[in-house]
């Protein structure tokens, strides 16, 4: 007799770490219907929930996530857990007018900063969020640059979403980051506060 294991849809995965992590309902109402799929260098692929330690998801992802190429999308990348409330999030990156899924020609609203130091507690939320806009957007926001840290805290992606109606998220994902360095090639060449 041959006994197969059953597979565990990606998505219904993804809404089980998101209740266990309290992601859901913290920062998700509703259940996202697709997984965004996260590539760090040195083939580091984020499945919902994995702990990471900081030095490895210091450079920018390649980012997919399922898209028509017809329409236009906004990405968010934010951590839920530094100080000063839970109310607000720390916006680590944020591009708006995706064509598709193809984030490196969309319009970048926060430039990817993920060198913070650490506040709080050592392990930090880090939830990736992809909306389906209506349409292109003209945002009014200024640009945050990379090493601009005063726009970046008490973000709330609720009331960005609702200024530009972007709706509930169509996708997400999110690991654990922990503050514990270890020693890599890579993070020789990074400078850390």
């Amino acid at each position: 007799m041959l006994v197969s294991c059953q597979k565990i849809s990606p998505v219904k995965r993804l809404v089980t770490e998101l209740k266990k992590h309290h992601v859901i309902p913290r920062l998700l109402a509703c259940k996202p219907t697709e997984v965004i799929t996260v590539l760090y260098p040195c083939d580091i692929d984020i499945k919902p929930g994995v702990t990471i330690v900081i030095n490895e998801v210091l450079r920018r992802p390649i980012i997919r996530y399922k898209a028509d190429p017809e329409r236009f999308y906004t990405l968010m990348m934010v951590d839920l857990d530094v100080p000063p409330d839970n109310y607000s999030e720390w916006l680590i990156w944020m591009v708006g007018n995706i064509p598709g899924c193809d984030v490196a020609l969309g319009q970048t609203i926060a430039a990817y900063d993920n060198r913070r130091a650490m506040e709080g507690e050592n392990i930090h939320r880090i939830v990736f969020l992809a909306f389906q806009q209506y349409l292109e957007l003209d945002f009014d926001e200024v640009l945050i640059r990379e090493d601009e840290d005063g726009r970046r805290c008490n973000f709330n992606c609720h009331k960005f979403a609702r200024k530009y109606a972007l709706g509930n998220p169509i996708a997400a994902n999110f690991y654990l980051v922990e503050w514990v360095f270890r020693w890599t090639p890579t993070f020789l060449s990074l400078e850390m506060e």
